[in-house]
């Protein structure tokens, strides 16, 4: 297995997505290929003046910045180090690509060079939120803003097959984010995305509302990519906000400083559910490999935990299974 990392993605490129590659190289049984400036990974990689052996590099003079439009990574630029990553799949030298950098860059270079499982409309990002039993999916957290009915009956078939064969949750509930339970609720896609989920073998539960995310009642949650993706920002927001003020409350308080250290853990394994560097990124399901999308203020703990999540999603075979299920979907009369 080898796994390709867009070494110059992310606010802290590349130092600390190589540092991040480094301590993944300890425990994965997979090759790394780290993309980018061959000077400046190089200089990352040397320790006591020695270079680590254990990386190739795949040399790109480009970088696609943060800020710019998704676009430009098609419009001749295949010397960056997203293009270069990406094309190591596509290519089939890699199983894997990581990138914490434009994300949107990201997915259209992906769809375009890796592909699109026959069958898939369109790619989705899938996140893991937690919940009281364990890990639920939400999908698509950003990437299509506009849907269609058949989009989300996408979403929701790629996420059951996430859900069962890699979070190991039998028979995964399938829900659609919506403004309340009942079936007329929501604007046009809801409605028609419930009637195609109501039709199919899915185990559908009907709308799940927003208050209803971090609870028990569902498993795969879909919905477009402009609702998932504030979902998943507010989730982000909230969870920081209510650190810093239970962390301000116990700094006032005299008592609450004496018990501190009996509740540290407690508050570090909440906290944990929702930081971004403990999972590492998020899958981009739909395309013909597997895509890892890093946040972009990845530092190496978040980098090293994104190539361990590829190695995961790699040997789970993932896209084998979400290519299987949609191939006989394809063969089912209509």
């Amino acid at each position: 297995m080898r796994i390709a990392v867009d070494a110059m993605g992310g606010d802290f490129a590349p130092e600390e997505i190589v540092a991040g590659a480094r301590l993944a190289a300890d425990e994965v049984d997979a090759a790394l290929t780290l993309a980018g400036s061959p000077e400046a990974i190089d200089g990352c990689l040397r320790e006591h003046g020695q270079a680590d052996a254990r990386f190739d590099i795949e040399p790109a003079a480009d970088v696609i910045g943060m800020g710019e439009s998704p676009s430009a990574a098609l419009r001749g630029r295949d010397d960056s180090s997203i293009a270069r990553a990406v094309a190591l799949v596509a290519d089939g030298r890699a199983q894997a690509v990581v990138s914490a950098g434009n994300s949107g860059a990201f997915m259209a270079l992906a769809a375009m060079r890796v592909g699109m499982i026959p069958g898939v409309r369109r790619p989705a990002i899938a996140v893991r939120l937690p919940s009281p039993s364990g890990p639920r999916v939400l999908l698509d957290a950003g990437a299509n803003a506009d849907c269609r009915p058949e989009h989300l009956r996408d979403f929701a078939l790629m996420g059951s097959v996430y859900a069962e064969h890699s979070l190991e949750i039998q028979c995964p509930r399938v829900g659609v984010l919506s403004i309340g339970e009942e079936k007329g609720k929501g604007n046009e896609l809801t409605r028609a995305a419930h009637d195609l989920l109501a039709a199919s073998d899915l185990n559908f539960v009907g709308n799940v509302e927003g208050g209803d995310i971090y609870t028990d009642g569902c498993d795969v949650i879909v919905c477009d990519g402009f609702v998932g993706n504030v979902v998943l920002k507010a989730s982000e927001g909230v969870a920081g906000v209510l650190v810093s003020q239970l962390r301000d409350a116990i700094g006032q308080n005299l008592a609450l400083r004496l018990v501190a250290p009996l509740f540290r853990a407690a508050m570090k394994q909440v906290t944990d559910l929702f930081d971004h560097s403990e999972h590492g990124g998020a899958l981009l399901l739909g395309i013909n490999g597997v895509g890892i999308v890093g946040h972009g203020c990845s530092d190496a703990q978040a980098a090293r935990n994104a190539i361990l999540f590829a190695h995961r999603a790699v040997e789970s075979k993932l896209v084998e299974r979400i290519s299987e299920v949609f191939a006989e979907r394809a063969k089912a009369p209509a």
